[in-house]
């Protein structure tokens, strides 16, 4: 695990409120999994105090080699509309990487992945590893949601590794105009896959599980919480467990990813 301070290489602004900022990094952050996560803050800011936690949305790879870590975030409080603000050159307080990763199938099995809003950021870097490992683009389906047309993000991502991707919005401004999760359990009924992949808000999640319960398909989710510090000091990012046991788990250290038979929505 690393901690300290990291060079902003870009900080590009994707539309609406969305950003990606690159981060040069040494050879710790650069071995992040798909699900990983790191805490950031701006270093010449003394507010906010405390770092945020940030998806790891994939890797940086040159000729050299990897030399860094992209976030993909949206501003929607302070400390997001100061990240926003920093340029090449700056630098930011980093720790991690932290928490849970995804486990990647073996290659010959049909995936689905299923994203709402900036939820899609860990299944960018999901997608590639699994590219990397040996999957076929043609057995991965990737589902996208969002209120409207601007927070459908990273299309072009998942379809520059030839993934085919089906698009929902609320408002019907772009794709089908409903929730992500009623293609999803349509496609799911037509042809269950071998393993469902989940970011995004909890009321989506837990539909999301369900729909894996019903049909008999593993399925792994990435939980978004609030946190403080990001390795379990705090105990503020708590989720409910799954009797029997039912104990309380941790975003930061059970999680982020978690099975869903884990997890109490």
């Amino acid at each position: 695990m690393f901690s300290g301070k990291v060079r902003i290489l870009w900080n590009r602004h994707l539309g609406s409120s969305y950003y990606k900022i690159g981060l040069k990094c040494g050879n710790k952050l650069i071995a992040a999994r798909p699900g990983q996560f790191v805490m950031l803050r701006p270093t010449a800011q003394l507010s906010p105090l405390l770092r945020r936690p940030f998806s790891i949305h994939g890797l940086i790879t040159t000729e050299k080699g990897v030399s860094g870590i992209q976030i993909l975030y949206k501003v929607v409080g302070e400390g997001t509309r100061l990240l926003a603000r920093l340029g090449g050159g700056s630098s930011v307080d980093v720790l991690g990487p932290l928490g849970t990763h995804f486990r990647l199938p073996q290659p010959g099995r049909r995936i689905v992945l299923a994203a709402g809003g900036i939820g899609v950021a860990p299944l960018t870097f999901l997608a590639a590893e699994l590219i990397k490992a040996g999957c076929n683009p043609g057995d991965i389906t990737v589902f996208i949601g969002g209120r409207t047309r601007s927070e459908l993000i990273c299309r072009q991502d998942f379809e520059g590794l030839g993934i085919a991707v089906h698009l929902t919005t609320d408002d019907g401004s772009a794709g089908d105009a409903c929730l992500v999760t009623h293609p999803l359990e349509a496609a799911v009924a037509r042809r269950p896959p071998d393993i469902l992949y989940a970011c995004g808000p909890s009321g989506m999640l837990a539909c999301i599980v369900g729909i894996a319960e019903k049909f008999g398909v593993p399925c792994q989710v990435s939980i978004e919480s609030l946190m403080a510090c990001g390795m379990g000091a705090c105990l503020g990012c708590a989720v409910a467990g799954r009797p029997p046991g039912g104990r309380f788990l941790h975003a930061c250290l059970d999680g982020p990813v978690l099975d869903a038979a884990a997890l109490q929505f």
